[in-house]
């Protein structure tokens, strides 16, 4: 880069975009990590046919220019006083486009999406999958080598690329043609724009982005040969994964006017890991969005899970790579937002004090599996259900029902990890929109016995993508520079007598969290057909 940029002008500043499920926004940061400057946009998911939910991928682009603009505007500042740009996404959510007009031949296909779901089901119980398994076990006994264990243990998920493109491939002419072709990109939403921002220059992706498709092998750090030969996926679509602080070229200057430098591109839950300064083995980051994602660093080398926690990769910046293990539920926002639209309570604010104004849910079960659930039960077509209704029941018990059904889940996870990757914790951060939830995270905090902490931002996938670019530009220096800027909003402390051993709930929640296990028992396997 050129001295101009390296020198740094007084005022300049980094810029970082984080694609959600449920919006696109956009902060503006100054060298305190304060943010300068904001814009938001919403994003509106599509739902052409039960189970599918998909987005538009000219409105996602115009969304995001959008929120570029507005907030650079809202800053008050000029776009050449943009030092870098980071972008943080959704993970898992793709679409194939035409690698000529960059036109894409259908919308993004949703990491919620449940299209797949009959075809993952099928492949879990082949005899395929169960003669893979077989030889994967017997070489790891003769071996030892942990990615032959990961290989014996696999299991398909509809939250994977793999299978909805697959069924892409299968459903859409178009894309088969073009694959004949070679004319066809994949790409998840940080590579389509990538491909956009450099006018079909780039079609590349970073490590983080990559392992979460299901389609990477962590292990070898490459597209994953043997299983796109399995289930028929053209390895010639796939963009080349770059690391996750790296100089991906710049935006194309008829865009915003100069040309800015693109230095990251970033998952959202790894940027929100990195955001949170969870650089050291053992920390682990939970963020409750519109689902929840809970990871722990498992440093230089990936988790091997026999539960469904999922090994990815947490950066990759020069030589170092990082790794975490990864326990996620679906549903966490997405059921808040039911009630909400269900008229349960008016603003999603009055909820912690509707939970808290009664001494208990009345018996009342939730089961947030609007999406089926994930690990450790791993069932894409459990059903969300309300349990325990008596006519002695009020919104108030509704909404703490609701309330403790994502703690329970929190709960769930992070007993899972524990068990799994035999890692202490070292601290604990919860980021994401429902972290601003007092009930929740007191909850949180006493289901696992440990303090929990909360940042002043709830949002950090946007602060860890401009972290990432800032180093990369020499804006920010180190990352012991970057955990001086931290501020802590608030820490809770568990509360009540805990049952002996270490993580063990408070004794008052042992019944209701019994009852609600047997509620997700009875909601489990509700989609099979007949």
């Amino acid at each position: 880069m050129g001295s101009q940029r390296n020198g740094f002008k007084k005022e300049s500043f980094m810029l970082s975009v984080d694609v959600g499920t449920t919006s696109i926004r956009c902060h503006v940061y100054d060298k305190e990590a304060t943010i300068r400057g904001s814009c938001t946009t919403k994003v509106f998911p599509l739902y052409p046919e039960v189970g599918h939910v998909e987005m538009d991928p000219e409105a996602l682009w115009k969304g995001f220019i959008t929120v570029v603009k507005g907030a650079v505007q809202d800053a008050g500042l000029q776009m050449r006083q943009i030092e870098a740009l980071g972008i943080s996404t959704q993970r898992g959510t793709f679409t194939t486009w035409d690698r000529k007009t960059g036109v894409p031949f259908h919308n993004f296909i949703s990491w919620q999406d449940q299209r797949a779901a009959d075809l993952v089901k099928s492949w879990n119980k082949s005899c395929t999958m169960k003669a893979i398994h077989g030889v994967m076990k017997g070489l790891y006994f003769m071996t030892r080598q942990k990615r032959l264990l990961a290989a014996s243990l696999i299991v398909f998920s509809t939250q994977h690329v793999t299978f909805r493109l697959v069924w892409a491939l299968t459903y859409y002419k178009q894309v088969r043609q073009a694959v004949t072709e070679g004319n066809c990109c994949f790409g998840t939403i940080d590579t389509w724009l990538l491909f956009k921002l450099t006018k079909g220059h780039i079609h590349s992706t970073d490590y983080s982005n990559a392992s979460a498709t299901g389609i990477f092998d962590s292990y070898q750090m490459c597209w994953s040969g043997f299983l796109c030969s399995l289930v028929s996926l053209p390895l010639t679509i796939f963009p080349k994964v770059e690391d996750t602080g790296h100089d991906f070229g710049s935006t194309d200057p008829s865009i915003f006017g100069v040309s800015i430098p693109i230095m990251s591109v970033m998952a959202d839950q790894q940027a929100a890991m990195f955001g949170e300064c969870c650089f050291d083995v053992g920390d682990v980051k939970i963020t409750m969005g519109t689902g929840t994602f809970m990871n722990i660093n498992t440093g230089s080398k990936p988790h091997t899970s026999v539960a469904g926690l999922y090994p990815v990769v947490g950066w990759k910046i020069g030589p170092e790579v990082v790794y975490l293990a990864e326990g996620n539920a679906a549903d966490t926002g997405t059921a808040i937002k039911w009630a909400q639209e269900l008229e349960l309570f008016s603003d999603v604010q009055e909820t912690s004090a509707m939970a808290y104004s009664v001494n208990d849910s009345d018996g009342v079960c939730f089961v947030p599996s609007f999406s089926g659930l994930q690990a450790p039960l791993n069932d894409p077509k459990a059903c969300a259900s309300l349990m325990g209704l008596k006519p002695s029941t009020t919104k108030s018990h509704l909404v703490r029902a609701i309330l403790e059904s994502v703690a329970f889940r929190n709960k769930q996870l992070y007993e899972t990890m524990l068990k799994e990757t035999h890692i202490p914790i070292a601290k604990i951060r919860v980021d994401g929109g429902v972290s601003s939830n007092d009930f929740i995270m007191q909850l949180t905090a006493d289901l696992f016995s440990r303090k929990v902490a909360r940042p002043e931002h709830h949002e950090m996938s946007c602060l860890g993508a401009a972290f990432v670019a800032g180093l990369g530009v020499g804006f920010w220096r180190t990352r012991e520079d970057l955990k001086k800027l931290q501020n802590m909003d608030q820490e809770f402390l568990p509360q009540g007598a805990p049952k002996e051993g270490a993580g063990s709930p408070n004794r008052e929640y042992i019944p209701v969290l019994q009852s609600w296990e047997r509620a997700i028992r009875r909601s489990m396997n509700w989609y099979s057909k007949p």
